[in-house]
């Protein structure tokens, strides 16, 4: 039985110590450094607050109708093609035609790098912005604006590209593909 009460004994010992050691460990100041950054946070003047905006009244709008469309009935092109007396009414780009390689691309990531002659048809050769060359001749088509080639001369490739003219019709632009080693 004395093994027994040395045991308990002994356990009650180590209970003890450890007790004695947490209630130790936690009895600390562990907020000193937290206590010390607040004060000094609130020792520094405090900061301008900025004043609040002006808001600006609403300015109103009086819808007059003379002269205008109405807001409420759907937009139609046929109205601004007569509203600009028919203007380029004929002209528009083929839209069921077979689209070319090099209309993927925007005209001005193309560049040309030369022309080649073979059993009389002159070729401007192209090279396009995903690292292929490409040969086109008169009539072909470049760029994403409907642009057609018109002429090809050692330096430069001239086309008309078929573009919107903002009113609902389209209109016809110049443009040109120049080498890089040549003016224009």
């Amino acid at each position: 039985m004395k093994r027994r009460e040395i045991y308990a004994a002994t356990a009650k010992l180590i209970g003890t110590v450890m007790v004695a050691v947490i209630l130790a460990a936690c009895s600390g100041d562990q907020l000193g450094d937290l206590r010390a950054f607040v004060a000094r946070e609130k020792a520094k003047p405090g900061g301008r607050v900025e004043p609040i905006p002006e808001v600006k009244p609403f300015e109103t709008f009086t819808y007059r109708p003379a002269g205008r469309r109405s807001p409420f009935e759907p937009w139609s092109q046929d109205m601004d093609i007569a509203r600009s007396g028919g203007k380029n009414r004929g002209l528009h780009p083929d839209l069921n035609r077979r689209r070319e390689a090099l209309e993927a691309f925007p005209l001005d990531t193309l560049k040309m790098v030369g022309t080649m002659e073979q059993k009389g048809t002159v070729w401007a050769i192209v090279k396009a912005p995903d690292g292929l060359v490409y040969r086109v001749t008169v009539n072909s088509y470049v760029g994403q604006n409907y642009g057609r080639i018109t002429k090809i001369s050692d330096s430069k490739v001239e086309l008309v590209e078929i573009v919107p003219d903002g009113l609902g019709g389209w209109q016809e632009r110049q443009a040109s593909l120049v080498t890089a080693d040549k003016p224009q």
